[in-house]
Formats: structure tokens, C-alpha cells, sequence
């Protein structure tokens, strides 16, 4: 039985890859940050893992756990938007700090940790980022915050996956679309079943020519 491992499932994206994939029945390890989501990844079929990826001393812990085993897939998905800007506003210290620890430090410190038990499995590391942190296809500067931390950290997934391709790994960013979820809102066009539907779809085909990619959730490849 193939081992998935769902790093931020509390809600939204990561709990729908866990529901996903708990009832395609895998053996699913999902993380969360508040006590009272473990009872809901539990009863969907999840062995719920308690982890704030702002603390390495947790991220360290993380890996002792799965240390020896093997990990077919790791979606990496814990992240914020930060503030809801329409131009170049300049961020507060705490903003800025937050949403780059959440969303590319702490990445950087999930990868190694992961590479070991990915590498056992010759399985695959799919980070959650977003077409907002696409150089080439940018046309906005709203959430420009969001987009230089989504702009970073597909630069830390490139990285990765020329060390880790050598190891067997696959490595690969996604763009779920624009989902109903706490962070999408109400008026998003996509529902959160059909993106991970097909962001799994990209993840299980996902292969040696994919490694180092970015893709959306129809599979197509984006510029970064």
C-alpha cells in the first residue's frame, strides 16, 4: 500500500488530498497544527500527525518519525496568503516574516528531511505553490507578498529537484487554480474536489521528465 504524506491538511486543499486519498485507500499521514483536526483526519481515515512547520525543532521530530520509512508521496501544502494588497504596499516586519517562514522557509526545511524516505519509495515531493509566483506570466502586482514568497519558492523546488532527481526523486510545483477555500474565497471559479482531483491526476503521472516542473492542475506545464 502505497504511503502519502499530506504536510498542512487541517482544512481547505490539504484535507481534500487527504480525504482523496484516504478513500482511494492509501495509507495516508496527514499533519496538522490545531488539536482539534486530528479527530477529523482520523475519521477520514488518516493518521493524524501534529506538526507546525514554524517550529524546525517539529520539522526534526517529523523526520526521526519517519525515518526508515519509505514515502511514495509527500504533497507539501501548508501556506498563507498574508495581506490582501492591490498595489506595492510596502509589507509590515511581522507579514513579511510570516508568510516567507510559512511558505518558503519552511519548505526548505521539509525538503531534506523528506529526501531520504521520497528516495526509498523513488517517490514524489509536490509543493502547493501558485501561478501567482510565475515570473513570465505575471500581470498584477496585487498580493505582491503572496507572489514573491510563490516566486521563491518554486525557485527552492527547481533547486531540489536537480539534487533530488539524482536520488530518484520527482519534484514538482502545482498551481491548484483559484479554489473555493478559506484562503480562495467564496467567489473562486474552481471547487476544491475537482482541483485536487486533478492536481493527483499530475502527481501520479508525474515521472523523470516532469522533475524540476510547475503545472497546473490540467497538467499543463507552466513558465516559471
Amino acid at each position: 500500500m502505497p504511503t502519502v504524506l499530506v504536510i498542512g491538511a487541517s482544512r481547505g486543499i490539504g484535507l481534500e488530498f487527504t480525504r482523496q486519498y484516504a478513500a482511494a485507500g492509501e495509507r495516508v499521514l496527514a499533519t496538522h497544527r490545531a488539536p482539534d483536526a486530528a479527530a477529523r483526519l482520523q475519521a477520514l481515515g488518516a493518521l493524524p500527525l501534529p506538526l507546525d512547520v514554524l517550529d524546525p525543532a517539529a520539522i526534526a521530530g517529523l523526520g526521526r518519525r519517519l525515518a526508515g520509512e519509505p514515502v511514495d508521496i509527500a504533497v507539501i501544502n501548508a501556506g498563507v496568503f498574508g495581506p490582501r494588497t492591490a498595489g506595492i504596499e510596502p509589507p509590515a516586519a511581522d507579514e513579511f516574516d510570516l508568510v516567507m517562514q510559512t511558505n518558503v522557509r519552511a519548505a526548505m526545511q521539509l525538503i531534506p528531511v523528506l529526501a531520504d524516505s521520497a528516495a526509498a519509495a523513488r517517490g514524489t515531493i509536490a509543493v502547493l505553490s501558485s501561478r501567482m509566483g510565475s515570473m513570465t506570466l505575471m500581470r498584477s502586482a496585487n498580493g505582491w507578498l503572496y507572489r514573491a514568497s510563490k516566486a521563491a519558492l518554486n525557485s527552492v523546488v527547481r533547486s531540489a529537484s536537480i539534487e533530488l532527481g539524482t536520488r530518484g526523486i520527482v519534484c514538482i510545483a502545482l498551481h491548484p487554480g483559484w479554489v473555493r477555500t478559506d484562503m480562495g474565497g467564496a467567489a473562486a471559479d474552481l471547487d476544491v474536489a475537482d482541483s485536487v482531483s486533478g492536481l493527483r491526476r499530475v502527481i501520479a503521472g508525474a515521472d523523470a521528465s516532469a522533475n524540476g516542473g510547475f503545472f497546473d492542475d490540467k497538467g499543463e506545464r507552466l513558465a516559471w
